[in-house]
């Protein structure tokens, strides 16, 4: 794992493009604390794919309001009661 200023990375992209393809880690630097990293695309955990049948058997389970949402912003917006 290397470690390089932001100046550094900004002369070196290509290479230092060429290490991460390898599968090296590389730290960005700015007077000289960490500040960013840059790591091979498969080691980056990808985002959880939304399970939307599970979404909506938890919101069924929600009670219902008695009044629309469009109506409760109004009122909360007539009566200055705010966010």
């Amino acid at each position: 794992m290397g470690a390089y200023s932001i100046a550094e990375a900004k002369a070196h992209l290509s290479a230092l493009l060429d290490q991460v393809a390898r599968g090296e880690v590389i730290t960005l630097t700015k007077r000289g604390k960490p500040v960013a990293r840059i790591v091979p695309a498969d080691q980056f955990p990808s985002k959880p794919k939304l399970d939307l049948r599970a979404l909506e058997q938890f919101r069924s389970k929600l009670p219902r309001s008695p009044i629309s949402s469009a109506t409760m912003v109004r009122k909360m917006r007539d009566e200055e009661t705010g966010w």
